[in-house]
């Protein structure tokens, strides 16, 4: 064989592991998502009201912030999983959730008087919140460590956070259809707390578990 032709036969390699690679990844995040709608239906389910606040401009906006949080630390993990792939493209995503979700948190400081803001803060169910968004998205976030076992990730800690970060997104985004809080206070504040507590708990089972 000569040296093109060995050029050609690595190349199309190196395509078909990527390929692969890309269903596998595919395939463990789809796990992931019906995981943490199964552990939702049996635990919690939609809230009673949901017709209602589907009305709402606040509750719908908990879907915008947490479905970017989840699409963009889907991306960075894909990402991650492939050695010498950019992450900070994909990575730079991540701001798109807590850009909007800050421009949430001002628009309700003009909508509400100041003397109720600190009970939207508070709201009714943060115990509840800190609970179950951990919960929901346990299952998850184990399946996207699995699936990044199926790649290379150079900076395993880095990776299982960013498995931590779609974890929580999906976990938050079933949450929300159960959660009678709809307030950006509240979500700014007890929702970003609870997805810090899956983001923590995937970058130390990456740097034990995904580790060369």
């Amino acid at each position: 064989m000569d040296t093109q032709s060995l050029i050609r036969a690595l190349s199309r390699d190196a395509a078909a592991d990527a390929a692969r690679l890309g269903r596998r990844l595919a395939i463990g995040f789809a796990l992931a998502a019906v995981l943490a709608a199964i552990v939702w239906s049996v635990l919690l389910g939609p809230r009673p009201d949901i017709a209602e606040a589907a009305a709402t401009l606040r509750f719908p906006f908990k879907f915008v912030v947490t479905l970017a949080l989840a699409g963009a630390a889907a991306l960075a993990w894909r990402a991650v999983a492939r050695p010498g792939t950019p992450v900070a493209p994909a990575a730079a995503l991540l701001l798109a959730a807590p850009v909007l979700l800050a421009a949430g948190v001002v628009a309700e400081l003009f909508a509400v008087p100041e003397g109720a803001r600190m009970a939207r803060l508070i709201g009714t169910n943060s115990a509840v919140c800190l609970t179950f968004i951990p919960l929901i998205g346990a299952l998850p976030l184990a399946m996207l460590i699995a699936a990044l076992r199926n790649g290379a990730p150079t900076r395993p800690t880095l990776a299982g956070a960013f498995c931590g970060l779609a974890a929580g997104g999906l976990a938050a985004t079933f949450y929300a259809a159960h959660c009678i809080d709809d307030s950006p206070l509240f979500v700014a504040v007890w929702y970003t707390i609870a997805i810090g507590i899956l983001t923590l708990a995937g970058a130390l089972a990456g740097r034990l578990v995904l580790r060369w």
